[in-house]
């Protein structure tokens, strides 16, 4: 995401670094804390936490407007497509939302970028969302 004039997103938390942060510390959290074992155990499933990590940081940096990853890897970045074979109801959509802003916490991403960035995700994760 890129407004006329501004950083992108990407950008503003700090390229490929700052979102590497990011991406390690939400991964440390859903491992680490029991609250978040639900959303851990869906990540574990096909290829693992490892790959998992690979897979969101291509993606977020595309998604965040930095370079397209995901898309040059996989032709797409349909978020609701990517996320079909897994059921998201609102609880898991909001469990993956406050273990984010956690991260993003952890990440050190100051406001006003921490907020814009969770308003964005937040969108995100609701289209991801395919159970009720």
């Amino acid at each position: 995401m890129t407004l006329p004039g501004k950083l992108s997103l990407y950008e503003a938390i700090g390229g490929d670094d700052g979102l590497d942060r990011l991406v390690q510390a939400f991964y440390d959290i859903i491992e680490q804390d029991e609250d978040a074992q639900e959303l851990h155990l869906l990540h574990r499933r096909g290829h693992g936490v490892a790959h998992s990590r690979i897979e969101q940081f291509d993606y977020l940096s595309g998604f965040l407007g930095g370079p397209q990853h995901y898309v040059q890897r996989h032709g797409h970045s349909r978020l609701r497509e990517i996320h079909e074979h897994v059921p998201i109801r609102p609880k898991m959509r909001d469990l993956w939302l406050k273990c984010m802003a956690k991260a993003v916490a952890e990440a050190g991403i100051a406001e006003p970028t921490a907020s814009q960035l969770m308003q964005h995700l937040g969108r995100a994760a609701e289209v991801a969302r395919n159970q009720d």
